[in-house]
């Protein structure tokens, strides 16, 4: 089996390409040239180094990049992980975040309609997409109305929407999982959980002082990534496409996680947290929680990994760094 991931040197891409190598995959994977060169492989630099992965340059606002690299591999399974993944940043850069998350998703789907329709593909859609939408019960779910408030969640759901056309009109086999949060030692430094966590390993060991912060009333599902690569290999499994939430069932504060953090380090968060505007929303998302039953029952996806055990082994990464 040859599985193309856009995206390949991502949180996602990284734990994603392990697995599918345990499993015999021959393993191909898309990146945008990046001037910074050592830090562009960084997640997957021992793969690359033992030639376990194949790479290609390639930019989803450039669409022959994408064919060009569809009809050369011929892959038996995409997944579609690369975008313009920062909410906050999306506010910032919102066309390019529409032009590379839309249009980069429409550039993957008219690939394999063209080169390899019979290819399977997964699309990393969001529950970014749902906004402050929720059932009466208070869980998202697959049938939950989607209403989302940011560029980023916009940017998701006309993905997500072009992949259920091109599934119900030409008959390919897409999947979308609708992921909630999910981290890992490996998430990028500018995403909540990690400058949390990296923020209170700094101020323990002297390098910093203040850490700043914006909405801590936000709640969010939070699983571990090494989990939810599972459920995006199990979709593309099923006897057929479909659409699953992909989520823990439970939700915490950004408060709540900034003490159990700083409570971690024996620290007294409130010396040392700021809140500050320049990282609020302008409009918030307040709350996520996604049920994630239809995977249970059809896929046999379960989260492995307590939420505290994902903590302790973020801390330990960042503790080891400052070794290192």
């Amino acid at each position: 089996m040859k599985a193309l991931i856009t995206g390949a040197n991502g949180q996602d891409a990284s734990y994603l390409a392990e697995l599918l190598l345990s499993k015999g995959y021959e393993v191909h994977g898309t990146i945008r040239r990046n001037s910074i060169c050592e830090s562009q492989t960084k997640r997957i630099d021992i793969l690359r180094k033992k030639n376990q992965i194949r790479l290609y340059y390639a930019d989803l606002v450039d669409a022959a990049s994408i064919e060009n690299v569809v009809q050369e591999v011929l892959p038996d399974e995409i997944y579609h992980l690369a975008a313009q993944s920062h909410v906050r940043v999306s506010f910032e850069i919102p066309k390019y975040t529409i032009d590379t998350n839309v249009g980069g998703t429409l550039a993957v789907l008219e690939a394999i309609r063209k080169h390899c329709p019979h290819a399977r593909m997964y699309n990393a859609a969001s529950s970014e997409m749902f906004g402050n939408s929720y059932d009466k019960d208070g869980f998202q779910r697959e049938t939950t109305p989607m209403h989302p408030v940011s560029p980023y969640g916009c940017s998701k759901l006309g993905a997500y929407s072009l992949c259920n056309n091109y599934k119900n009109a030409y008959g390919l086999f897409v999947s979308n999982g609708i992921l909630f949060n999910h981290e890992s030692p490996r998430r990028g430094s500018n995403f909540v959980t990690s400058k949390i966590v990296k923020g209170a390993v700094d101020i323990k060991a002297g390098r910093q002082n203040k850490l700043h912060l914006g909405n801590l009333k936000a709640c969010r599902d939070w699983g571990h990534a090494k989990d939810y690569v599972l459920a995006m290999w199990q979709m593309l499994q099923a006897d057929a496409p479909d659409n699953y939430v992909v989520a823990t069932g439970t939700t915490r504060s950004v408060r709540s996680l900034v003490e159990l953090v700083f409570g971690m380090l024996d620290l007294n968060w409130s010396d040392h947290v700021v809140i500050d505007d320049n990282y609020l929303r302008p409009e918030e998302l307040n709350n996520l929680k996604g049920d994630a039953t239809k995977a249970h029952k059809e896929l046999g996806w379960f989260p492995r990994y307590p939420f505290l055990s994902l903590i302790n082994e973020m801390i330990h990464y960042y503790q080891m760094q400052t070794v290192l």
